[in-house]
């Protein structure tokens, strides 16, 4: 039989698997904060989407109504017709939205007419839930659009 050449027995050493290791954890810890940061900004965008959702709806029961929902009758009026408060005379049956989505932390969206930034301000509070806040925590509304 013939003895195989050393060179094609030989496996890798210890330094080789070591530099591989190194390598992988240097992409890893630029990799990984890249792709966790990704949820976040993907929540920021999809509430952003739904404030623009909302102030189209509010645009066209403005179109029919002559007004705004007021503070009181809130974004429900979107979807049920409001039964307190200045009655919209020209509702379109079955809403102007399907429904209303709370924002991508779960909480409700925030409404105010007239609002200190607009005719009517939507707002998020952002992932803290609270007024304010920098960063993810940074409140998300209409007159930011």
């Amino acid at each position: 039989m013939k003895r195989l050449n050393s060179a094609a027995q030989r496996g890798f050493t210890l330094i080789e698997i070591m530099v591989v290791i190194v390598i992988l954890g240097v992409l890893a810890a630029l990799v990984v904060p890249k792709v966790m940061s990704r949820p976040d900004e993907a929540r920021i965008v999809a509430a952003k989407q739904d404030i623009g959702a909302m102030l189209q709806g509010l645009k066209l029961y403005r179109l029919d109504n002559t007004r705004y929902p007021t503070t009181e009758q809130g974004l429900q009026a979107l979807v049920s017709k409001p039964t307190s408060g200045p009655a919209p005379k020209n509702w379109k049956p079955g809403g102007y939205l399907e429904r209303l989505p709370n924002d991508p932390w779960g909480n409700p969206y925030q409404y105010a007419a007239p609002g200190s930034h607009g005719e009517v301000d939507i707002w998020s509070l952002g992932a803290d839930g609270e007024p304010g806040g920098e960063g993810n925590d940074a409140d998300i509304g209409s007159w930011a659009l």
